[in-house]
């Protein structure tokens, strides 16, 4: 298995995998494909917005990871947040994900970056667990939304 950045070579694989995510894993609606694809290669694109790692196993992705970047005020330094951790189901249980969040991890701290944040849903015990097992720790931050 290899963990990598994804290239324009994989949006149509990444794309498949990201629908997955949305609409099996998630239960949202399907999202357009023009407008999902614009978002994998707009990453590619303008890399100061964010990266997307995958992992890929004889020649098909297994799981990826999205980062998005922004900033720390309080820090003064820029700062990522791992909005996405997606490992397709026959290929859990086979440290995908801690590779992924590894790479992330990596390319956080040998940038310079402040802080790598992210969000689980409450409900998601086996992500809770790996991110405990990554050294994780809970936000003394409470995080809002509004639609």
């Amino acid at each position: 298995m290899e963990i990598r950045p994804a290239a324009y070579q994989d949006v149509n694989r990444l794309y498949k995998l990201m629908r997955q995510y949305i609409v099996d894993f998630y239960k949202q609606p399907e999202p357009e494909e023009d407008k999902l694809k614009g978002l994998i290669t707009h990453l590619m694109e303008a890399p100061s917005s964010g990266l997307q790692f995958v992992a890929e196993e004889n020649g098909e992705l297994i799981g990826f990871a999205t980062l998005y970047f922004t900033f720390s005020t309080l820090k003064v330094k820029r700062q990522a947040i791992l909005n996405d951790l997606f490992v397709v189901p026959e290929s859990r249980g086979k440290k995908v994900g801690e590779k992924l969040f590894q790479a992330s991890l990596g390319y956080i701290r040998e940038n310079g970056f402040a802080s790598m944040t992210w969000e689980t849903a409450k409900d998601n015990l086996a992500a809770q667990s790996l991110y405990e097992k990554m050294g994780g720790k809970l936000s003394e931050w409470l995080v809002y939304e509004i639609n």
